[in-house]
């Protein structure tokens, strides 16, 4: 069954075109990504879907009595009742369910009152139907309190990352990132035919996002799912719905799939092309040769009219992506960054009691742990933008900061254009290095003389990148960064900061994110940062392999062993051992300890082996046809040189040499050309499913 249906949609703003005749149906059950740059209409169609805004032109039908739940990217929420109460009441009908109770026995207590006064009759007919109205309701509150239970409220809650004192506390009093996690449980719970989800995971941290994505997983209804989270995506959705340059496409299949088609499709568009090409090529040079010729007439008229019909095949146009390379950073010293005993808190709620960390040069830190646990406010001590309450926090030898926050992005100042932004990051730098910078976040022509205030909350988030670039420093804090990009931005972002030769430090809840970039692990938590010498995989595996959880790492409720610890107190230090009972019984788990450390050794080596026998090979296949295609290209240029000298006319034997020689490396290249790309394909693949 369809839930909604478009045909022939179309909308757009002024001279950009958003949807164009667009067909589309939404089954029961299906499992939607809808994924495009920013800016290019993604959330203009969930509002379209959820009747937010209609079309130009065309028809949307939704089937009859069908439930749809809307989580956008910008909430308003008003105070004036407490979260669970927000909660309850978004289950359709009932709210206004207690109101009809109340009403119906006030209603009959009136009557009953006017029959015992002898008012009405014993037999009053009025009596009879509000009674049987009453039994009806409370039919309806107890299906309710069956289907939508306060326990399955709290569960939601929950796992969203609300403490159990929160259910109280009136929404008005939640921040912008809490307002937003409060409609997504409301909507959860409510459980519509069809939900609509606008970056969901924008302000979760990585256990509410491991517990989203397994909510998600055991959800039978349908959703759309926006998301720049690559791995989140790819765990959710079946299906694929994509803003190409060309117009709205669909696909079958997760993220990595609809890549593996497109990828397949433009090298199938190539092929035929190059094909055409070398066909009309060879026709032209019949048509030319044998023009003059009567006795080639009709195979010249022949090949005329061949040429009228072979038109054009039209390739995919290649959609903008955001690159940009960080310049050479300046020299510091071994130690980028100092922390000895530093303290913070807020009134009484203690975020650090004393914090020991230092940064080595070079290193790229990736910090999780739960919201609330103090990430951010770690960051914005070392970045200077809050102080520290007690111990020392000390930046390296010709060490500059550089800070990237969210705030930074919502912060702009939106009656300045693109342009007049970045210029006032660095007043100093010219024009043409400005418009270069804002020319690799894709911002060029009149683009850059638009008002930050027209722009989506994505293009914003690369303004903010730009204002940075313009100023790098050595040192990069960067506190959620892929928010607000798209996925494709997201990527582009990784790699680009996969290049930075500076010392980076940054907050992320996307696994894919740091996954690719994190040398170094800070899981922050109950007070305390512990440090792990490693990528989130090998993290990650040394968890399980204590029997934790991804949500019980991050939520800092992991136990066993710990890498790197926050230093005991002195008090706990000094106590002395209870005895030699005490040193037999922790003997044998100290054994315990080093067996189970030397059998997580064994298994890194297993999967280390497990994934050099699949990758290499394909590594070295790659490699190869890399050297040959680059020998052969070389070779090209020397004899493309050659052939541009006109005494290579004079010599026939030698032009003809040259030539043929051309025309069969150029075969050689394509055949290579087109092994390399199935490889590379094949290799990539391999790595994600490796990675999965």
């Amino acid at each position: 069954m369809s839930l909604v249906v478009f045909e022939k949609v179309s909308l757009g703003f002024g001279k950009k075109t958003i949807v164009d005749e667009l067909d589309l149906r939404i089954g029961n059950g299906e499992r939607i990504g809808l994924i495009g740059p920013n800016g290019s209409g993604k959330s203009t169609l969930l509002k379209l879907l959820s009747g937010d805004m209609s079309p130009d032109s065309g028809k949307i039908t939704s089937a009859r009595g069908m439930r749809l739940g809307w989580l956008p990217q910008d909430i308003a929420l008003t105070g004036g009742r407490s979260l669970i109460e927000f909660v309850r009441a978004s289950v359709p009908g009932r709210e206004s369910l207690d109101g009809d109770i109340a009403a119906t026995e006030s209603a009959l207590a009136e009557v009953q009152a006017a029959v015992e006064s002898g008012a009405r009759p014993l037999d009053d007919p009025e009596l009879m139907t509000l009674a049987t109205r009453i039994a009806d309701l409370h039919e309806r509150r107890t299906h309710f309190e069956t289907h939508y239970s306060d326990h399955e409220a709290y569960k939601i809650l929950s796992g969203l990352g609300f403490a159990d004192a929160d259910r109280d506390r009136d929404i008005g009093e939640l921040s912008g990132g809490w307002k937003m996690r409060a409609v997504l449980a409301s909507l959860l719970f409510q459980r519509p035919d069809l939900l609509l989800m606008d970056e969901p995971t924008n302000h979760l941290d990585m256990p509410s996002v491991a517990w989203l994505g397994s909510f998600l997983q055991r959800y039978g209804r349908s959703f759309i799912l926006i998301c720049h989270d690559r791995e989140f995506l790819d765990e959710q959705i079946e299906r694929v719905v994509s803003f190409e340059p060309e117009g709205v496409r669909q696909y079958r299949g997760n993220y990595v799939a609809y890549r593996k088609q497109r990828e397949e499709e433009e090298i199938i568009l190539e092929n035929k092309a190059r094909n055409l090409e070398r066909e009309r090529e060879k026709a032209e040079q019949f048509i030319e040769r044998f023009r003059a010729q009567a006795n080639k007439a009709k195979a010249v008229q022949s090949r005329v009219k061949q040429l009228a019909k072979m038109g054009e095949v039209a390739t995919f146009q290649k959609r903008r992506i955001m690159r940009f390379s960080f310049p050479p950073t300046g020299r510091t010293g071994a130690e980028v960054l100092e922390i000895r005993g530093v303290k913070k808190a807020y009134g009484e709620h203690v975020v650090f009691p004393g914090l020991d960390l230092r940064v080595p040069k070079g290193e790229k830190i990736g910090i999780i742990g739960i919201n609330g646990a103090g990430k951010t406010t770690l960051l914005r001590m070392i970045a200077g933008e809050i102080p520290h309450d007690g111990g020392t926090l000390e930046l390296g030898h010709k060490v500059e900061a550089g800070y990237y926050a969210q705030h930074h992005a919502e912060s702009l100042n939106r009656e300045m254009t693109v342009f007049q932004e970045v210029s006032s990051a660095d007043p100093e730098a010219g024009q043409t290095r400005v418009r270069t910078v804002l020319g690799a976040f894709l911002y060029s022509g009149d683009d850059v003389d638009k008002k930050v205030s027209v722009l989506s909350g994505g293009e914003r988030a690369r303004v903010a990148l730009a204002k940075l670039l313009i100023k790098p420093g050595n040192l990069l804090l960067m506190d959620e960064p892929t928010n607000h990009l798209d996925l494709e931005s997201s990527e582009s972002l990784a790699e680009s900061l996969s290049t930075y030769d500076g010392t980076l430090l940054f907050v992320s809840h996307n696994r894919a994110f740091v996954r690719r970039l994190a040398t170094t692990i800070w899981n922050v938590h109950d007070g305390t940062v512990e440090t792990y010498p490693g990528t989130l995989d090998e993290y990650l595996h040394s968890a399980a392999l204590r029997g934790e959880s991804l949500e019980a790492v991050a939520d800092g409720k992991a136990g066993g062993d710990r890498p790197t610890q926050q230093p005991k107190s002195a008090g706990d230090a000094a106590k002395p051992e209870q005895g030699k009972g005490k040193q037999a019984a922790q003997a044998p788990a100290s054994k315990r300890d080093r067996a189970a450390e030397k059998e997580r050794k064994r298994r890194e080596a297993q999967e280390r082996a497990r994934r050099s026998k699949r990758l290499k090979p394909l590594e070295r296949k790659v490699a190869e046809l890399e050297s040959r295609i680059g020998e052969l290209e070389d070779a090209q240029k020397q004899r493309s040189v050659e052939l541009a000298d006109p005494a290579v006319y004079d010599d026939e034997a030698r032009r003809r040499e040259l030539l043929d020689a051309y025309q069969k490396a150029a075969e050689k290249l394509e055949e290579l050309n087109g092994r390399w790309e199935m490889t590379t394909l094949e290799l990539e693949e391999v790595r994600e499913e490796l990675e999965g």
